[in-house]
């Protein structure tokens, strides 16, 4: 972990940054050509285009030394829960899940890695190096075409020449490390064939669909197929152990992009997946069991009495530093009365969904609504449980936005204000290696993409990686 009295260079970066900024008069063409580039770039959200920063988060060494350790530390406290889950039926008994959930996570992995892909949500105040979890995530994680596409938009700005003529700049590669990776891990599957065809498996409405899209050109360039495919369209031939897709094209491998509660919601049309994985048929990498990592208790879980015995000293340290309270938004566990009357404390959120969705700050409601809130949702009132977690600042960023401005024809009246964000990295492990990080912004209490949320490129400076 960072010393207490390591203070980043993170600030100071963005500062000199935005002086060159300035010193171009706003780098108006810089900004204009960044904003062309995104246009028509593959960085899609849900088939829209992704909003994003002019200005990319600069990191320095001990910022980057820092988010490896968080990575990885956190990685493998989850693998720990993960392998405690699978073998201990009393401990499994401590998470409130969907019976099919529990069947799925049981299904048998085959391959060596018990959590492939994860990326670890986190406010961090990058001038003190301190901060807390937001939350981790596994089986839908994405972002990292964002962060390919937004570094080329801005590299040829007059801007970022100028910056990168006085430091070493660099950035992560989210793609190749994370294809090498798979492919080791489909070489442990014991049911393994030469030559498979992979597959990148998701409901397609909810789909990153280019990201994908650019995945499977880099697996392809690496000697292995990759169709992308929607889970409702894929076949099972149990006598003959091959799951197929609606062309009739075989798959030995499927990277899970689909999150376990969208395979609940469409559980029927799951079922030729499920089998096969079930049988063996296919290595389905990341397994049911990341999803113990995805729903919202695992931050509940780490206190438990039954998990700290298993971690170490520095780990339940870590635990302590990072990991804000959570509890279930019931009697049972706190009382409520509490929740009611500190509202500005406290972010109430379910258990199991992705996208902010049924996300409320207090700070974002009045005392009336915040009360109703917690009526609708306490004590599984909405018939599914809620947590309760302490409300954790996120550390404000100095930005320009790429978009939005950039469509006023004279140059003149483009904005040159810089504007304060909300700032959530999200840092990237594959199989416990730390991969880099996807940067998001808001101006609001919540940092989610109906909330005005925005990307940024990251950089890493000075840093000799």
């Amino acid at each position: 972990m960072v010393p207490d009295t390591v203070l980043a260079k993170n600030t100071a970066y963005t500062r000199e940054y935005l002086d060159i900024i300035d010193s171009l008069d706003g780098d108006i063409p810089g900004r204009e050509s960044a904003f062309a580039y995104m246009e028509n770039s593959t960085a899609l959200v849900h088939y829209i285009q992704a909003e994003s920063s002019f200005v990319p988060r600069l990191f320095d060494r001990t910022t980057y030394d820092l988010m490896k350790d968080l990575a990885e530390t956190a990685h493998r406290i989850c693998e720990k829960i993960i392998r405690r889950y699978l073998d201990d039926p009393s401990y499994r008994e401590l998470f409130d899940y969907d019976e099919r959930l529990r069947e799925l996570i049981l299904i048998p992995q085959r391959y060596d890695a018990l959590l492939p892909f994860a990326r670890f949500d986190v406010f961090l105040d990058e001038d003190a190096l301190t901060g807390g979890f937001c939350e981790w995530n596994a089986d839908g994680s994405s972002g990292m075409n964002e962060d390919r596409e937004l570094n080329i938009s801005i590299a040829q700005s007059e801007t970022f020449r100028r910056f990168a003529e006085m430091h070493q700049v660099q950035t992560s590669d989210l793609f190749n490390p994370w294809v090498e990776e798979f492919i080791r891990i489909y070489n442990t599957f014991e049911n393994r064939v030469e030559h498979p065809t992979f597959a990148i498996a998701d409901f397609m409405e909810n789909a990153v669909v280019d990201e994908f899209r650019v995945y499977a050109r880099y697996f392809g360039e690496h000697g292995y197929p990759c169709l992308i495919e929607d889970v409702r369209d894929l076949s099972y031939d149990a006598d003959a152990r091959e799951l197929r897709d609606a062309k009739g094209r075989k798959i030995d491998a499927i990277w899970r992009r689909a999150v376990t509660n969208d395979v609940l919601t469409n559980w029927e049309a799951s079922q030729p997946m499920i089998a096969a994985v079930r049988d063996g048929a296919v290595a389905l990498i990341g397994s049911f069991a990341g999803h113990i990592v995805h729903d919202k208790q695992i931050f509940s879980a780490v206190f438990w009495p039954e998990t700290r015995e298993m971690l170490t000293q520095e780990e339940c340290d870590f635990v302590d530093a990072w990991v804000p309270r959570t509890v279930f938004l019931d009697d049972e566990h706190i009382d409520l009365d509490e929740i009611r009357a500190n509202k500005d404390a406290w972010i109430i959120k379910p258990t199991d969904q992705y996208g902010a969705h049924d996300v409320y700050t207090g700070q974002m409601h009045s005392q009336e609504e915040w009360e109703d809130i917690i009526a609708r949702f306490a004590n599984n009132a909405a018939g599914a449980p809620f947590l309760a977690q302490t409300y954790l600042t996120p550390y404000k960023t100095e930005l320009l936005p790429i978009c939005n401005d950039l469509l006023i024809a004279d140059d003149a009246d483009i904005p040159r204000d810089i504007v304060r964000y909300n700032n959530m990295p999200g840092l990237y492990s594959f199989n416990g290696t730390f991969g880099g990080v996807f940067a998001r912004l808001g101006p609001k209490p919540i940092i989610s993409q109906p909330m005005g949320d925005l990307t940024s490129a990251v950089v890493w400076v000075d840093c000799n990686l």
